[in-house]
């Protein structure tokens, strides 16, 4: 395809994503801002001989329409249809699964090695964005490749964003490169150095040197790595980043290209709010309103809400974000107190030790994170926090079933991962009532406390119940009698299991529902007289089976050998696909009317 025919294209795949995901939802900004790299790089490489490494992934789009998935697109993020993150098993252009951040170099640098030790020539493309190189497993990879000396071609898609504006020195380098004399004259720099290909390429060593900021000095921190810098590129010119790709793939040892591109180019709105359209449900075009109005609060909002409210009676506490103060709904926290909220970047493991740093020295730091993306602050959470035993509270956001972004995102693993944490409290709100009761109780305990919170919006519970610290019971009607069932509910699950039991009366006369709002530490005293109370404990919950509350339940009723049985609602241990909350919860049977279901078979067993 000759050049003007792929700015041609470029046009066409724009109109086509604002399109499609205006009627599905998605990552539009980050795809938008991909487009001529992604042509240029599926024009100049031969995928899937050549590996491409998308990080985080949801910027694959347009490499999923230019690897013959378009006609696919009205069912992106759909149950059964298209992920919105690289995929394996959809596509060989799929090199490999990903949906978090800042891994793309480290499965390069695997991928690069085992090419080398099978002696293959296929070049090996890592696409990482700056918000990514935040994160300290790039820094690592950043120097395992510089010292491995391997052919890696790394592209830093450079747009100033991740979901939140970039903070952090890497960032402020970057710009200065971005507005440095050698970006004005990077075109003419590279068609002189074309022009000289054949003198110039007579030695590796000789073109290293002569390729040594071949543009821009300022790129020394990647050139003492060990990577040939070339850039910054104008990521929208298709011809740049072709010329810019011959070089790299004719210099032995790994190159840093560096491409500057706009986040939502090619769609207003986007480009005014790239952080709006980062991710994004169903849109009209033409205004950029969601084709559904939002409905009320989310437990963002909620959880922000109640933090600038205990902030302003008591100076000690603090916000700390990974690069998601938006996302987790600390904005308006940030415009109160500037310089009470301290954002680590796409770094939670540095984010969690940082906060055990404040609490250290007497502040009460607010950490909120998407579940899924706390789980990579694992052992930060345990050494740094629980250790030593620090007033470190967690808000952690995303809890549970997430819907479309599937595999990567959804939170069914924190109750297993932080569930057997000594000194650790573990709690899981019903609604926003019981979230803001939570969030004060946290505060009297002087340790570390994680509250988990589901993604959506609020609806809260008509009874009235102060959260002191205890599980307690909603409903029970045989004050003189056992029931057929006693069901343990955690979070939203509890809404869940109310659901059920309304639209079955009969069910709701022979079963007693416990809210277990506290995960850790065990109601025990309400598990040692269990048996008094019922024949069968049920635990519903929305997490995965294994190391779960329904775990932990059964554990303490054999290990006390209490005469009760042990069933659970849950999640399989499984990575659960993408699609609608509703649709999944029907697939897997958790939802209202399969609750029920099951409660009745176990009462009839």
């Amino acid at each position: 395809m000759p050049l003007e025919d792929m700015d041609i294209l470029a046009t066409q795949i724009r109109n086509f994503l604002i399109e499609e995901v205006s009627k599905t939802g998605g990552h539009l900004a980050s795809n938008l801002g991909v487009v001529e790299i992604t042509i240029a790089l599926h024009k100049y490489f031969n995928s899937p001989q050549d590996q491409i490494v998308w990080d985080v992934g949801h910027q694959s789009y347009v490499h999923k329409i230019l690897t013959g998935r378009s006609q696919q697109f009205d069912t992106l993020r759909q149950l059964d249809g298209l992920s919105g993150f690289p995929k394996a098993e959809e596509s060989e252009h799929d090199v490999f699964d990903t949906g978090h951040s800042s891994n793309s170099l480290s499965v390069a640098a695997g991928l690069a090695a085992a090419r080398d030790q099978k002696g293959t020539n296929q070049n090996i493309i890592a696409v990482i964005g700056d918000g990514a190189l935040t994160g300290g497993m790039a820094y690592e990879a950043l120097n395992n490749i510089g010292a491995s000396k391997s052919n890696i071609i790394v592209i830093l898609n450079d747009n100033g964003m991740s979901i939140s504006k970039n903070i952090g020195s890497m960032p402020q380098h970057l710009s200065t490169l971005r507005t440095s004399k050698g970006y004005r004259e990077f075109k003419n720099s590279v068609k002189r150095a074309l022009a000289n290909l054949p003198s110039l390429y007579q030695g590796a060593e000789h073109l290293k040197d002569t390729l040594k900021y071949a543009v821009s000095s300022e790129g020394a921190i990647f050139e003492e790595l060990g990577f040939t810098y070339l850039g910054p590129v104008d990521g929208h010119n298709i011809e740049d980043l072709l010329n810019s790709f011959i070089l790299a793939k004719r210099v032995q040892g790994p190159v840093l290209i560096h491409a500057i591109t706009k986040k939502g180019r090619g769609y207003k709105h986007a480009e005014v709010q790239p952080n709006k359209f980062h991710g994004v449900g169903a849109f009209d075009i033409a205004s950029g309103e969601p084709k559904k109005a939002p409905k009320g609060s989310t437990y963002s909002d909620v959880f922000g809400d109640k933090l600038i409210s205990m902030a302003s009676t008591d100076k000690r506490i603090v916000a700390v974000s990974a690069a998601m103060i938006e996302g987790t709904g600390l904005s308006k926290f940030a415009d109160k107190y500037p310089d009470r909220i301290y954002d680590a970047g796409i770094a939670e493991q540095h984010a969690v030790t940082f906060a055990a740093g404040l609490a250290k020295n007497g502040l009460i730091p607010f950490v909120a994170i998407y579940s899924t993306f706390l789980q990579r602050a694992y052992d930060q959470i345990m050494m740094d926090v629980c250790l030593n035993k620090l007033p470190v509270i967690f808000g952690i956001d995303r809890a549970g079933i997430v819907g479309q972004d599937g595999q990567t995102h959804h939170g069914i693993f924190d109750i297993s991962y932080l569930s057997h944490m000594p000194k650790l409290t573990v709690l899981s709100a019903r609604d926003g009532i019981e979230l803001e009761q939570m969030m004060d109780y946290a505060v009297t305990l002087g340790g570390p406390v994680a509250i988990r919170y589901p993604r959506g919006n609020v609806s809260n519970f008509s009874d009235f119940r102060e959260f002191d610290g205890h599980n307690y019971f909603m409903v029970n009607h045989h004050e003189n009698k056992k029931s057929e069932v006693e069901i343990w509910a955690s979070g939203k699950m509890l809404k869940e299991t109310m659901n059920a039991l309304e639209m079955n009366p009969d069910l709701k006369e022979k079963c007693s529902v416990f809210n277990c709002a506290v995960l850790r530490p065990l109601d025990e005293k309400a598990l040692a007289g269990a048996a008094e109370r019922t024949k069968l404990i049920l635990t519903v919950e929305d997490n995965v089976r294994d190391g779960g509350l329904g775990q932990a339940v059964a554990s303490y009723i054999i290990t006390h050998d209490i005469n009760v049985k042990v069933r659970n609602i849950s999640w399989p241990t499984e990575f659960i696909e993408h699609g609608s909350c509703e649709a999944l919860m029907d697939r897997y049977e958790i939802d209202s009317n399969h609750i029920a279901e099951r409660i009745r078979g176990f009462i009839e067993r």
